[in-house]
């Protein structure tokens, strides 16, 4: 009994003493470019070794309602994601900085602007309702002076949007999309017709959010995944050929020509920002102060 009773003091003991990094930690995430960089570290090894977990998630709604229903312990998602989940969910923050989207937020039609402007056709309009796609597209109404009555909501992720043909090109379509899945409507009959580079002006940017008590549980494991995307930015600056091969698994058969012609539509800000473009993160009252 003495030996027994050791036995499960032993066993209590280093149940308490365990450390947080034993555990798993789970981030949520979509298929962005911005987000290759944890692809790459999941394929090369590295969070295996830190104990974290990547999901991937096929919807910016339903990686943010993952996270919001306790299935993941943080999500990768922009701005306006984190605005819809900051006032339900007590101490969220956002913890890491990817990239701003420099075009890789786009507005596609079967159609040019003037035709939509001078139609009153209703617009059969592809996106998801519950993301940043639904800014983009009131930016568009506004600035160009779309009748809203005119817009038919449709709402699909990006996979079904990406499968979509123009194969009715007297219809009025409009779709809100990013890359990569621009590609393959570029190739089933749908021009781009705005993005954060031309036409819009919205600010956009990606970043990882988790709350305060679930940071400082695991805050070992998102630092060293802080050290290993950056590292993984490196590797792709250095050897854009070897990290794209690394990736390509999850880039939708994105080849390597138009995976480089994506990285020009976003800028890194996972370090060195500017003091302009941090002034504009205070402007569009981004939070600050728990970025690592």
């Amino acid at each position: 009994m003495k030996k027994f009773g050791l036995f499960i003091f032993i066993i209590l003991s280093l149940s308490s003493c365990s450390s947080p990094h034993q555990h798993e930690l789970k981030i949520s995430t979509t298929i962005w470019i911005g987000y290759t960089p944890l692809f790459y570290a999941k394929e090369k090894g590295w969070l295996k070794n830190e104990n974290i977990k990547l999901i991937n998630v096929v919807s910016l709604s339903e990686n943010m309602y993952l996270y919001r229903s306790g299935n993941a312990h943080a999500y990768c998602g922009t701005q306006y994601e984190y605005s819809v989940l900051k006032d339900k969910i007590p101490g969220l923050m956002p913890i890491m900085l990817f990239d701003r989207s420099y075009g890789g937020d786009i507005i596609m039609s079967n159609q040019t602007i003037k035709s939509l402007q001078e139609s009153n056709a209703s617009i059969n309009t592809y996106l998801e309702m519950d993301s940043i796609n639904i800014t983009l597209l009131n930016d568009f109404i506004q600035r160009y002076n779309i009748d809203d009555k005119r817009i038919k909501y449709i709402d699909r992720d990006q996979v079904e949007i990406s499968q979509l043909i123009n194969a009715e090109p007297e219809k009025q379509i409009l779709i809100i999309t990013y890359i990569p899945f621009d590609t393959i409507l570029k190739k089933n009959g749908f021009d781009e017709i705005l993005s954060t580079k031309n036409g819009l002006e919205l600010l956009v940017v990606d970043a990882m959010y988790t709350q305060k008590d679930e940071f400082n549980y695991h805050k070992e494991q998102f630092l060293a995944l802080k050290k290993l995307t950056d590292k993984a930015i490196e590797a792709l600056k250095k050897d854009p050929q070897e990290f794209y091969a690394t990736i390509k698994p999850y880039m939708n058969n994105l080849s390597y020509e138009e995976f480089s012609e994506g990285l020009h539509d976003i800028q890194w800000i996972n370090t060195n920002r500017s003091k302009e473009f941090t002034e504009r993160l205070h402007q569009a009252s981004f939070p600050l102060k728990d970025l690592l």
